[in-house]
Protein backbone atom coordinates (compact mmCIF):
# COMPACT_ATOMS: atom_id res chain seq x y z
CA UNK A 1 0.00 0.00 0.00
CA UNK A 2 1.17 3.77 -0.79
CA UNK A 3 1.68 5.84 2.00
CA UNK A 4 -0.74 8.73 3.05
CA UNK A 5 -0.18 11.99 1.14
CA UNK A 6 -0.82 14.75 2.74
CA UNK A 7 -1.74 16.93 -0.27
CA UNK A 8 -2.31 20.62 1.43
CA UNK A 9 1.25 20.33 3.24
CA UNK A 10 3.02 18.80 0.13
CA UNK A 11 1.13 21.94 -2.18
CA UNK A 12 2.35 24.72 0.64
CA UNK A 13 5.61 23.37 0.12
CA UNK A 14 5.76 23.34 -3.01
CA UNK A 15 4.85 26.88 -3.56
CA UNK A 16 7.26 27.87 -0.47
CA UNK A 17 9.74 27.02 -2.92
CA UNK A 18 9.41 28.44 -5.78
CA UNK A 19 8.67 31.63 -3.43
CA UNK A 20 12.29 30.83 -2.28
CA UNK A 21 14.01 30.73 -5.31
CA UNK A 22 13.36 33.60 -7.13
CA UNK A 23 14.71 35.34 -3.64
CA UNK A 24 18.16 33.30 -3.57
CA UNK A 25 18.86 33.19 -7.72
CA UNK A 26 20.68 36.30 -7.13
CA UNK A 27 21.89 35.55 -3.33
CA UNK A 28 23.28 32.16 -3.76
CA UNK A 29 26.28 33.57 -6.35
CA UNK A 30 27.19 36.25 -3.57
CA UNK A 31 26.47 33.30 -0.75
CA UNK A 32 29.06 30.85 -2.72
CA UNK A 33 31.65 33.36 -3.76
CA UNK A 34 31.57 34.48 -0.10
CA UNK A 35 32.50 30.96 0.70
CA UNK A 36 34.75 30.78 -1.47
CA UNK A 37 36.94 33.41 -0.62
CA UNK A 38 36.64 32.19 3.25
CA UNK A 39 37.85 28.74 2.58
CA UNK A 40 39.46 28.84 -0.55
CA UNK A 41 37.99 25.64 -1.65
CA UNK A 42 34.41 23.97 -2.69
CA UNK A 43 32.74 22.42 0.13
CA UNK A 44 33.27 18.88 0.56
CA UNK A 45 30.65 15.91 1.34
CA UNK A 46 30.44 16.53 4.95
CA UNK A 47 29.37 20.59 3.98
CA UNK A 48 27.15 19.64 1.77
CA UNK A 49 25.15 16.85 3.63
CA UNK A 50 25.47 19.33 6.09
CA UNK A 51 23.56 22.18 3.83
CA UNK A 52 21.11 19.52 2.92
CA UNK A 53 20.26 19.15 6.43
CA UNK A 54 20.02 22.42 7.95
CA UNK A 55 17.24 23.22 5.20
CA UNK A 56 15.78 19.66 6.22
CA UNK A 57 15.34 20.68 10.08
CA UNK A 58 14.04 24.22 9.67
CA UNK A 59 14.20 25.57 5.73
CA UNK A 60 17.21 27.14 6.17
CA UNK A 61 17.38 29.86 3.12
CA UNK A 62 20.98 30.46 4.09
CA UNK A 63 22.16 26.87 3.26
CA UNK A 64 19.60 26.61 0.45
CA UNK A 65 21.40 29.44 -1.25
CA UNK A 66 24.81 28.09 -0.65
CA UNK A 67 23.81 24.23 -2.58
CA UNK A 68 22.23 26.18 -4.91
CA UNK A 69 25.02 28.62 -5.61
CA UNK A 70 27.32 25.02 -5.80
CA UNK A 71 24.84 22.63 -8.11
CA UNK A 72 22.55 24.54 -10.03
CA UNK A 73 25.36 25.67 -12.71
CA UNK A 74 26.31 22.14 -12.35
CA UNK A 75 23.22 20.36 -13.03
CA UNK A 76 21.94 22.69 -15.90
CA UNK A 77 25.51 21.66 -17.58
CA UNK A 78 24.65 17.84 -16.67
CA UNK A 79 20.94 18.99 -18.20
CA UNK A 80 22.53 19.81 -21.63
CA UNK A 81 24.98 16.75 -21.89
CA UNK A 82 22.06 14.81 -21.60
CA UNK A 83 20.34 17.03 -24.48
CA UNK A 84 18.28 19.51 -22.94
CA UNK A 85 18.31 22.92 -25.13
CA UNK A 86 19.29 25.84 -22.94
CA UNK A 87 15.54 26.86 -21.76
CA UNK A 88 14.97 23.20 -20.81
CA UNK A 89 17.70 22.86 -18.93
CA UNK A 90 17.64 26.12 -17.35
CA UNK A 91 13.70 25.33 -16.33
CA UNK A 92 14.43 21.91 -15.59
CA UNK A 93 17.01 23.06 -13.05
CA UNK A 94 15.11 25.85 -11.19
CA UNK A 95 12.59 22.21 -11.12
CA UNK A 96 15.32 20.07 -9.75
CA UNK A 97 16.32 22.84 -6.93
CA UNK A 98 12.84 23.77 -5.88
CA UNK A 99 13.09 19.19 -5.21
CA UNK A 100 15.18 19.87 -3.02
CA UNK A 101 13.75 22.45 -0.96
CA UNK A 102 10.95 20.56 -1.12
CA UNK A 103 12.52 17.02 -0.24
CA UNK A 104 15.05 17.81 1.78
CA UNK A 105 13.63 15.82 4.78
CA UNK A 106 13.93 12.41 2.81
CA UNK A 107 17.41 12.63 2.17
CA UNK A 108 19.74 10.29 3.67
CA UNK A 109 23.58 11.24 4.28
CA UNK A 110 23.93 6.92 4.74
CA UNK A 111 21.99 6.16 1.51
CA UNK A 112 24.19 8.95 -1.01
CA UNK A 113 26.18 11.59 -1.37
CA UNK A 114 24.77 14.48 -1.85
CA UNK A 115 25.59 15.22 -5.72
CA UNK A 116 24.68 11.62 -5.93
CA UNK A 117 20.84 12.46 -4.64
CA UNK A 118 20.70 15.59 -6.66
CA UNK A 119 22.05 13.99 -9.71
CA UNK A 120 19.41 11.88 -9.95
CA UNK A 121 16.87 14.00 -9.34
CA UNK A 122 18.32 16.13 -12.75
CA UNK A 123 17.97 12.59 -14.21
CA UNK A 124 14.74 11.90 -13.13
CA UNK A 125 13.22 15.31 -14.19
CA UNK A 126 15.15 14.88 -17.90
CA UNK A 127 13.23 11.54 -18.54
CA UNK A 128 9.91 12.57 -17.80
CA UNK A 129 10.52 15.53 -19.47
CA UNK A 130 11.57 13.10 -22.77
CA UNK A 131 8.77 11.05 -21.60
CA UNK A 132 6.12 13.84 -21.87
CA UNK A 133 7.46 15.40 -25.16
CA UNK A 134 6.82 12.19 -26.18
CA UNK A 135 3.51 11.53 -25.11
CA UNK A 136 1.71 15.12 -25.48
CA UNK A 137 -1.09 15.22 -23.02
CA UNK A 138 -4.57 13.66 -24.85
CA UNK A 139 -7.67 15.95 -25.67
CA UNK A 140 -10.57 14.30 -23.83
CA UNK A 141 -13.02 15.65 -26.57
CA UNK A 142 -10.94 13.24 -28.89
CA UNK A 143 -13.54 11.00 -31.00
CA UNK A 144 -10.82 8.06 -30.15
CA UNK A 145 -11.75 8.37 -27.07
CA UNK A 146 -16.02 7.94 -27.17
CA UNK A 147 -17.19 4.67 -25.55
CA UNK A 148 -16.39 1.53 -27.51
CA UNK A 149 -19.93 -0.04 -28.60
CA UNK A 150 -21.97 -2.40 -26.04
CA UNK A 151 -19.88 -6.05 -26.24
CA UNK A 152 -22.34 -8.90 -27.46
CA UNK A 153 -22.80 -11.16 -24.18
CA UNK A 154 -21.45 -14.05 -25.97
CA UNK A 155 -18.16 -12.23 -27.41
CA UNK A 156 -17.95 -11.03 -23.72
CA UNK A 157 -17.67 -14.48 -22.53
CA UNK A 158 -15.16 -15.49 -25.41
CA UNK A 159 -12.50 -12.51 -24.52
CA UNK A 160 -12.87 -13.45 -20.81
CA UNK A 161 -12.00 -17.11 -21.86
CA UNK A 162 -9.42 -15.79 -23.73
CA UNK A 163 -7.96 -13.34 -21.23
CA UNK A 164 -8.39 -16.50 -18.45
CA UNK A 165 -6.02 -18.21 -21.46
CA UNK A 166 -3.32 -15.29 -22.01
CA UNK A 167 -2.73 -15.08 -17.91
CA UNK A 168 -2.06 -18.46 -17.54
CA UNK A 169 0.22 -18.92 -20.22
CA UNK A 170 2.24 -15.47 -18.77
CA UNK A 171 2.30 -17.47 -15.44
CA UNK A 172 3.87 -20.09 -17.11
CA UNK A 173 6.81 -18.37 -19.01
CA UNK A 174 10.01 -18.21 -17.02
CA UNK A 175 10.13 -15.04 -14.73
CA UNK A 176 12.85 -12.90 -17.07
CA UNK A 177 10.54 -13.20 -19.96
CA UNK A 178 7.15 -12.02 -18.20
CA UNK A 179 9.23 -9.72 -16.63
CA UNK A 180 10.39 -8.13 -20.11
CA UNK A 181 6.54 -8.32 -21.68
CA UNK A 182 5.14 -6.82 -17.76
CA UNK A 183 7.82 -3.82 -18.64
CA UNK A 184 7.14 -3.88 -22.67
CA UNK A 185 3.32 -3.95 -22.93
CA UNK A 186 2.09 -2.83 -19.51
CA UNK A 187 4.51 -0.31 -18.31
CA UNK A 188 4.85 0.74 -22.28
CA UNK A 189 8.57 0.80 -21.81
CA UNK A 190 11.04 0.93 -24.88
CA UNK A 191 13.82 -2.33 -25.50
CA UNK A 192 16.49 0.57 -24.11
CA UNK A 193 14.30 1.54 -21.72
CA UNK A 194 13.59 -1.54 -20.05
CA UNK A 195 17.95 -2.30 -20.49
CA UNK A 196 18.57 0.60 -18.51
CA UNK A 197 15.99 0.03 -15.80
CA UNK A 198 17.26 -3.53 -15.42
CA UNK A 199 21.10 -3.61 -15.65
CA UNK A 200 20.84 -5.53 -19.11
CA UNK A 201 22.63 -5.40 -22.55
CA UNK A 202 19.66 -4.33 -24.71
CA UNK A 203 20.37 -7.46 -26.92
CA UNK A 204 18.96 -9.42 -24.29
CA UNK A 205 16.48 -7.90 -23.49
CA UNK A 206 15.56 -7.76 -27.51
CA UNK A 207 16.39 -11.78 -26.93
CA UNK A 208 14.29 -12.51 -24.30
CA UNK A 209 11.15 -10.36 -25.52
CA UNK A 210 11.53 -12.63 -28.49
CA UNK A 211 11.68 -15.92 -27.09
CA UNK A 212 8.44 -15.04 -24.51
CA UNK A 213 6.27 -13.87 -27.64
CA UNK A 214 7.53 -17.08 -29.33
CA UNK A 215 6.31 -18.73 -26.37
CA UNK A 216 3.14 -17.14 -25.70
CA UNK A 217 2.65 -18.17 -30.03
CA UNK A 218 2.61 -22.07 -29.45
CA UNK A 219 0.15 -21.58 -26.68
CA UNK A 220 -2.21 -19.42 -28.93
CA UNK A 221 -1.51 -20.78 -32.63
CA UNK A 222 -4.98 -19.50 -33.55
CA UNK A 223 -4.15 -16.05 -32.78
CA UNK A 224 -3.23 -14.32 -36.10
CA UNK A 225 -6.29 -15.45 -37.10
CA UNK A 226 -8.72 -13.41 -34.72
CA UNK A 227 -11.05 -11.15 -35.75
Amino acid sequence: MLPSVNRPACARAWIAACAVLPTLEGAADAAYRGRMNEATRPPDAAELAALVLRVAGGGDRAAFAALFGHFAPRVKAYLLRLGADTATAEDLMQDVMVTVWRRAVTYDPAQAGVGTWIFTIARNKRIDALRRERRPELDPSDPAFAPAPPVEPERAAALGQWESRLGAALAALPREQSEMLRLAYFEDLSHGEIARRLGLPLGTVKSRVRLAIARLRERFPDDGSRS
